[in-house]
């Protein structure tokens, strides 16, 4: 009976040419398993795919709720953004699928899994690291660092390897964007986006939204409720996290929110230049911290800033399943206690517009922060507090007044 293999199977070009190539190379049973994070209908076909290429088996694993509820939402609870631009979108998604992998690899006894990252990306990191705090046991096979049995360098070359092992399949070797779907965002790498001087050809390159010139000229409001920083209402009506960010991504598509062109910093070292469309997202991490403004103190806001800094670090490292990850996650939870509350805004070309917030623990004081005197507020109780907070500023300058004078004498 042969060995095993499990590979994280996209239905694309490259993991359909690493099925024949993974029985010539390593005579595995090939298992094939994708993970259902919200490609929409990039998942149409695939098990007559995978069946023509070789493959013994095929699971299609629907786990977009877990990965909404304990995947994306501890990153928006942290407002977790990697260089102040990037939403983690593929991030969030790797370790759920490292863990569905193993899931499968132990239920089909299987030795090894496979993965089609390059060896140029972030995701061959986020993958393998997974894997190996879940499972230190299992074999990794990364095809593209195969040097010496790997041989194919380009779309042509995929596909006459199919060909040649009679898998004929709908693929053209026509050039196109290198992109990443699920719920929560759709990247796009490649082509004029190689060059960081070139403008990105938005009518060729936008799958979920339109640019803000051509999104409507009326404002539409929207409002959305939460409970412990989770959303659990969109315009009045009660919806799961999954169906909240479904009707955020079709409300921002349409209004130009949530495009961001970056240039960022590969965890192996390299800068990269991709556009993200995050139209859903945008305006959940927004509102959000719309609410917690209200929200929290000062102190607190300060710390978590720092840490959500940290926490889009670590999963953009791909290092979900560490002990940090655990211990920061359980910093923002506390924070997350009193962030209950109603936002509302208005989506106008590519603009998210604050339209009033309104929150039961709200620390703003009408009485305390408006120009009116209140009772809990003395304006001559200020100048006592300026005389401490300036005391190191007003040491500090008669110490120097008296070493230039001491200077002067000299």
């Amino acid at each position: 009976m042969k060995e095993k293999v499990i590979l994280a199977y996209s239905g694309g070009l490259d993991t359909t040419a690493i099925i024949p190539w993974l029985k010539e190379n390593y005579d595995y049973d090939v298992v094939c398993c994708c993970i259902d994070v919200g490609q929409g209908n990039e998942l149409d076909g695939l098990e007559e795919r995978a069946k023509l290429s070789g493959a013994s088996k095929l699971y299609i694993l629907d786990v977009i709720d877990e990965f909404c509820d304990e995947y994306i939402m501890p990153c928006v609870k942290a407002n977790a953004v990697y260089e102040n631009k990037y939403l983690l979108g593929t991030s969030m998604a790797r370790p759920l699928i490292a863990k569905k992998l193993v899931e499968i690899a132990r239920k089909e006894n299987a030795v090894a899994i496979c993965h089609g990252a390059t060896g140029k990306g972030n995701d061959q990191v986020r993958f393998e690291l997974g894997i190996k705090a879940l499972a230190p046991d299992l074999k990794i096979i990364a095809p593209w660092r195969c040097n010496e049995t790997w041989k194919m360098q380009s779309r042509e070359d995929e596909i006459a390897y199919c060909q040649a092992h009679g898998i004929h399949l709908p693929f053209s070797a026509d050039s196109s964007y290198s992109r990443d779907r699920n719920l929560w965002h759709i990247s796009h790498e490649g082509l004029e986006l190689e060059d960081p001087a070139n403008e990105p050809n938005y009518d060729h390159l936008l799958v979920l939204s339109v640019t803000p010139e051509k999104a409507p000229d009326e404002p539409e409001y929207v409002t959305l409720s939460f409970e412990k920083g989770i959303p659990t209402s969109l315009n009045g009506e009660k919806m799961k996290v999954s169906d909240i960010l479904r009707k955020l991504n079709e409300l921002g598509g349409k209004h130009g929110i949530g495009i961001v062109d970056i240039v960022e910093n590969r965890v192996v070292g390299m800068k990269s230049r991709g556009v993200y469309e995050t139209p859903g997202g945008t305006i959940l991490m927004e509102a959000h911290q719309q609410l917690e403004e209200l929200v929290l103190d000062r102190a607190t806001m300060e710390v978590k800033k720092d840490l959500g800094n940290k926490m889009a670090q670590v999963v953009y490292e791909g290092k979900w399943f560490t002990p940090l990850r655990e211990a920061l996650e359980a910093f923002i939870d506390k924070t997350q206690e009193d962030v209950t509350g109603e936002v509302r805004f208005k989506l106008y070309k590519g603009n998210i517009i604050k339209a009033g917030t309104k929150a039961p623990f709200s620390l703003y004081s009408e009485s305390l922060a408006s120009f009116t005197t209140g009772e809990l507020y003395d304006h001559h109780d200020a100048e006592g507090f300026i005389n401490l907070f300036g005391l190191p500023l007003r040491v500090r300058a008669m110490k120097k007044a008296e070493l230039e004078k001491q200077e002067s004498g000299k």
